[in-house]
């Protein structure tokens, strides 16, 4: 089993996201481009055949390396990893990625909920999951497993997201361990990744 590099206290990051992350995920990922960080995974409600055009723009404008995540893919520290419109992301047990052509999961595909869980299996307490802004559920279960896999949970606030369904669901099903304004997500996120937060 890989062991985690002394200088980042987590293995892997997941985000979920839908109505309204786009824009905030531009001033979020920009402030990781500066650090060090784990595999980010992340699933957005995105239509099918749009991924290359997302994957163009985050990467254009924020200075991360983002790739389009493809089937058996193994992540690498330092990228971030979009899941493809059409299709759920799945973390396996040797730490790969794997698509899933099965239909929506909570009317979603990619499904928060499918690649929160199969993540939370795979690196338990070494786990940081975020969940954004959203005008569905998709992700609350998720991250309760998360949380009761000894992870790290962080949800955006409600009152500062543009669809609070998503953070609502989620303070609903758990007790995240941070609940933070958009405003403040990517610093957060990123000292959080950096240093560790209590």
């Amino acid at each position: 089993m890989a062991t985690r590099d002394c200088t980042v206290p987590f293995d892997a990051v997941v985000i979920g996201g839908s109505h309204g992350s786009f824009d905030l995920l531009l001033d979020v990922l920009p402030r990781w481009a500066a650090v060090e960080f784990p595999p980010l995974l992340m699933a957005l409600h995105i239509p099918r055949g749009s991924t290359p055009d997302f994957v163009h723009h985050f990467s254009e404008r924020c200075g991360c390396r983002m790739l389009e995540v493809e089937d058996k893919q193994r992540p690498a520290p330092n990228t971030v990893y979009l899941a493809p419109g059409g299709y759920h992301v799945l973390v396996e047990r040797d730490r790969s990625l794997s698509l899933s052509s099965d239909g929506p999961v909570n009317h979603a595909q990619p499904s928060i909920d499918v690649l929160f869980e199969s993540a939370a299996m795979v690196f338990g307490h070494g786990l940081l999951g975020v969940l954004l802004t959203g005008a569905s559920a998709d992700g609350a279960r998720g991250l309760a497993r998360i949380q009761a896999l000894g992870g790290t949970t962080v949800v955006q606030s409600p009152e500062s997201a543009v669809a609070a369904t998503m953070p609502e669901a989620a303070l609903a099903c758990c007790r995240p361990d941070h609940v933070v304004a958009a405003g403040r997500l990517g610093r957060f996120i990123a000292d959080l990744i950096n240093r560790g937060i209590d």
